[in-house]
């Protein structure tokens, strides 16, 4: 085998009683559709030809030093609790220490049924595994915190979902898979003993620095607080914010009903399944808070004195908010050329984002365009603009290099909701072309790329995508 992935495995060396080891269900005829040579060599993969590369990230052929296991957590969803969800439709081969020096896991998303799968078939359809791929990269090259995309297969097999529809498989790559979820499950379960090894794994791995579980619950909220903040700027909505997609590394996980706006308004919603908006745009800072909270309540639990870690996690989870502000703030006065903080920013940016809520503005069109002279071509409310433009002006003449930052906080491309749905339509049908034009184009998002300019038009009224789904 040509293909060499050098696994260096430390979750599969955890006790039985978080993962089932799983061996990966195989497919009928993979066919490779495409490879990230950048993320393999980061990883120290040495790639092979398209065929065996196919089998291997289609799940029929195991790669040496793998050992594929199917992890355990559970989660709340919809705010309800759910006892246990574990990787129902996932397998993860092992994990690779990078060139970087970063460990990182190796996941295949619709790899079949595990024993977690709850009457389902394991399996994925073709147009997630795209969406997950095209918009994983995407929000990479922008700069958040994410899992990436290895591989995508196509699988030979059709998946029966409302109708039939081609299979495929994602390879997906994240610093780890431990979810908010993953400590619910053993604390609910009052399997302290398997708290305190999950939670000593999690530090080991993910933030050394922290001396105990109030350590790791602060490590994990200053970066969820980061990570909110940076979704916020681009537009974007995760949709599905259940505990058990929630990454203990601050990462994005699970693109399942996401989307970037087009039109601003606070409280979109892209999810077909959040019918009262609960993880609507605006929500999402406190919806980060909640779930950290509940990472609080299991992690107590393993503490001799429930007092006092009561007490020491209340003010670490009361602490979000504030963070998550200072954060957002800072990347909204970036987006608006303020290197510097000023007493009247905040109301700037809220009589901006107002504007364009009542104007229907596009969000990610508009910020570019104050970069480049434009934006009141997005505001039907000239005069409105007008006025808050020479706000704007007057604040900037204490900043001496605004453009340039502004040109580096506002990306000019974003994966559009009307876009990948375009390029799931057309690889149903064969082709390709729009799948790999988005990730070259995406992997650019600040540049101007002028002859791909086509790419930044929103919408029309009858292209707009008005939900998205979880595509299980």
């Amino acid at each position: 085998m040509k293909l060499h992935i050098p696994f260096d495995n430390s979750y599969a060396r955890l006790a039985p009683v978080f993962y089932s080891k799983q061996a990966p269900e195989p497919v009928k005829s993979p066919t490779l559709i495409a490879f990230n040579q950048d993320l393999a060599q980061m990883l120290g993969i040495s790639p092979g030809e398209n065929d065996e590369m196919a089998q291997v990230f289609g799940g029929n052929q195991l790669p040496k030093g793998a050992e594929p296991l199917a992890q355990l957590y559970a989660g709340h969803q919809f705010g309800s609790y759910n006892p246990q969800l574990g990787d129902g439709r996932a397998v993860l081969l092992g994990e690779t220490v990078g060139i970087d020096g970063q460990r990182r896991d190796i996941q295949l998303k619709g790899s079949g049924r595990t024993p977690y799968s709850r009457r389902g078939d394991g399996r994925a359809w073709l147009g997630p595994v795209l969406r997950e791929y095209v918009v994983s990269e995407a929000m990479h090259a922008l700069g958040i915190p994410t899992t990436r995309a290895l591989a995508a297969v196509a699988t030979g097999d059709i998946v029966q979902r409302e109708r039939g529809l081609p299979g495929a498989v994602l390879t997906r790559v994240a610093s780890s898979h431990l979810r908010v979820g993953s400590f619910e499950v053993f604390a609910r379960r009052g399997d302290i003993h398997s708290l305190k090894q999950l939670t000593d794994y999690a530090i080991q791995r993910h933030y050394p620095q922290a001396v105990g579980p109030m350590d790791l619950l602060r490590a994990v909220r200053d970066a969820q607080s980061k990570l909110i903040a940076d979704w916020m700027a681009v537009g974007f909505i995760h949709g599905v914010m259940n505990t058990d997609n929630s990454s203990i590394a601050g990462e994005t996980i699970d693109y399942g009903p996401c989307a970037f706006m087009d039109r601003y308004h606070p409280q979109t919603v892209f999810s077909s399944i959040d019918r009262n908006g609960r993880y609507a745009y605006d929500n999402q800072p406190e919806i980060a808070v909640w779930n950290l909270a509940q990472l609080a309540t299991a992690l107590i639990q393993q503490l001799d004195d429930p007092q006092q870690a009561v007490e020491q996690a209340t003010e670490i989870v009361h602490a979000m908010p504030a963070l998550t502000q200072q954060h957002w703030e800072q990347n909204f006065r970036a987006k608006l050329g303020l290197s510097s903080a000023h007493a009247e920013d905040l109301q700037l940016i809220s009589e901006l984002l107002s504007l364009m809520a009542q104007n229907q503005s596009d969000f990610t069109n508009t910020f570019r365009s104050l970069a480049t002279g434009g934006g009141g071509d997005h505001f039907a409310d000239r005069a409105g603009f007008a006025r808050w433009q020479a706000r704007w002006q007057a604040r900037l003449a204490d900043e001496p290099d605004s453009q340039a930052l502004m040109l580096r906080s506002n990306p000019a491309y974003i994966p559009r909701n009307h876009q990948i749905e375009q390029m799931i339509a057309a690889a149903v049908a064969g082709d390709y072309a729009l799948f790999h034009r988005l990730n070259q184009v995406l992997a650019q998002p600040f540049a101007q790329q002028p002859d791909q300019a086509d790419l930044r038009l929103p919408p029309t009224p009858d292209q707009v995508v008005p939900a998205t789904f979880c595509g299980t």
